[in-house]
């Protein structure tokens, strides 16, 4: 996940960012204290880059780690900063594959061209 840039996010931008669907963040939503999106006039849910990183913490606990939500809300609730810190290195560790990944790709299409 880049850095985020915009003040708010709808939530279809959010799960695309994360790799979830629309009805598991809205079903997250009403299971973790911690998802407060606003909304507008419309009812469209706009999510804070505060409310994008607790649901990529969420993401790594329950999809990751595969802890049920109990679990996940326990963990969030007793240690929120030393969760979000491990979900924000394994994130940062996934990008860095990535791009490792496409380098090796590039690499090995000059040496095929050769």
């Amino acid at each position: 996940m880049d850095k985020l840039t915009k003040k708010y996010y709808r939530i279809r931008e959010v799960a695309e960012l994360l790799g979830v669907s629309l009805p598991t963040l809205r079903f997250w939503e009403s299971k973790f204290t911690v998802i407060k999106p606003k909304r507008n006039e419309k009812g469209t849910r706009l999510y804070t880059p505060a409310d994008v990183d607790a649901i990529a913490t969420i993401h790594y606990l329950v999809k990751e780690r595969g802890f049920k939500l109990d679990a996940a809300q326990e963990l969030m609730r007793t240690n929120p900063d030393g969760i979000s810190r491990k979900a924000m290195a394994v994130r940062r560790l996934h990008a860095i594959r990535e791009e490792l990944t496409c380098m090796i790709e590039a690499l090995d299409r000059r040496v095929r061209q050769r």
